[in-house]
């Protein structure tokens, strides 16, 4: 007995717009019935439609003009540890803006994300989509006839964050804070350059110990490990003169702090050392983490609003708050120059 043929995969607006040899707008205005199409195209668009039995979703035309309450938000691919803490602050928003989110996963590039975030907006089943990741902005322009869009741009197709995720300024605080402190060289160990998080500070802080004329001992290319830092401090020699060290993040710190105990060396005594990220445990360590704290549920929060306003037709407010704060803490203390 043969076994059945798995369902067809209904054709998409995108489909039909790459066979006419048109774009997708004006597909939407062939099945809109709108004027001011050439004979020629219309013809294309018309065999096109026929050849791929597309049906646009009737009934989820009839239902723009009626709220659903749903929403998506759209992230590349299945990442190993996705942005819990953005994706957080975003539902919490739009929760208590009484709608309910999907989160909907998406493998491949710009344009197969584009084309996702065209068939959610043409479905009819969500009044808005949140992007977490680029899509291709002149695509967008025909997709007001349905949902919202609000592209927020946070990761890129690795899940890397972007944007002011990446966004290393206030390293120059971190170095200002430790300068005044009474440390005059430090050591940098960055997470992988191809992450835009970890050029970013290495550039602000190469660019901070310039400025201020400290010196910086070097910068180690670490990978985001505990065992880079370890390494790291194993490296320097006994008179580098390197009193504090900025980690890629906390991980990276506490392997600094692990390879300075190694050395027989103090923290914050012999060697200050702060990190980034505010991991939860940096707090209980001994002694307690200097790190960056990034609100990224703050992050999510606004993108979510910046979303619910453009289904509602207003306009969200502006928000000024910072993202990253630092916290001192036990790790970092006065230099040998204070």
């Amino acid at each position: 007995m043969a076994e059945p043929e798995p369902p067809r995969r209904r054709p998409t607006i995108m489909e039909v717009a790459r066979l006419a040899g048109v774009s997708h707008q004006t597909v939407s205005r062939y099945l809109r019935f709108e004027g001011g199409l050439r004979e020629e195209t219309r013809e294309r668009v018309d065999a096109a439609v026929r050849e791929l039995n597309y049906r646009p979703n009737l009934v989820a035309r009839s239902m723009r003009t009626r709220r659903t309450g749903r929403l998506a938000i759209l992230l590349p691919g299945v990442p190993a540890a996705s942005p819990s803490r953005l994706l957080a602050g975003a539902i919490a928003t739009a929760h208590a803006e009484g709608f309910v989110v999907e989160a909907v996963s998406m493998d491949g590039g710009v344009g197969a994300r584009t084309e996702r975030v065209l068939e959610l907006a043409d479905s009819g089943q969500v009044e808005g989509i949140l992007s977490l990741a680029p899509v291709a902005p002149d695509s967008l322009r025909g997709a007001g006839e349905g949902a919202s869009v609000v592209v927020s741009a946070d990761y890129d197709d690795e899940m890397r964050g972007l944007g002011e995720i990446a966004d290393g300024s206030i390293v120059a605080d971190l170095v200002e804070g430790l300068a005044k402190a009474g440390h005059r060289r430090f050591l940098h160990v960055s997470g992988p350059l191809q992450y835009a998080s970890a050029r970013g500070r290495r550039q602000t802080y190469l660019e901070t110990v310039e400025r201020l004329g400290l010196e910086s001992h070097c910068v180690v290319d670490g990978d985001w490990s505990a065992g880079s830092g370890v390494e790291a401090v194993r490296s320097l020699p006994e008179d580098s003169g390197v009193s504090a060290v900025i980690a890629g993040n906390d991980v990276v710190a506490a392997g600094v702090v692990r390879g300075a105990m190694e050395r027989g060396w103090s923290v914050p005594g012999d060697l200050s050392v702060t990190g980034w990220d505010n991991n939860p445990v940096g707090a209980y360590l001994s002694p307690s983490l200097t790190t960056v704290d990034v609100d990224l549920e703050r992050l999510g929060g606004s993108a979510m609003r910046r979303l619910v306003a453009a289904v509602r037709g207003t306009v969200a407010e502006d928000e000024s708050e910072p993202l990253n704060t630092i916290l001192w803490r036990e790790s970092t203390g006065p230099g040998p120059w204070r």
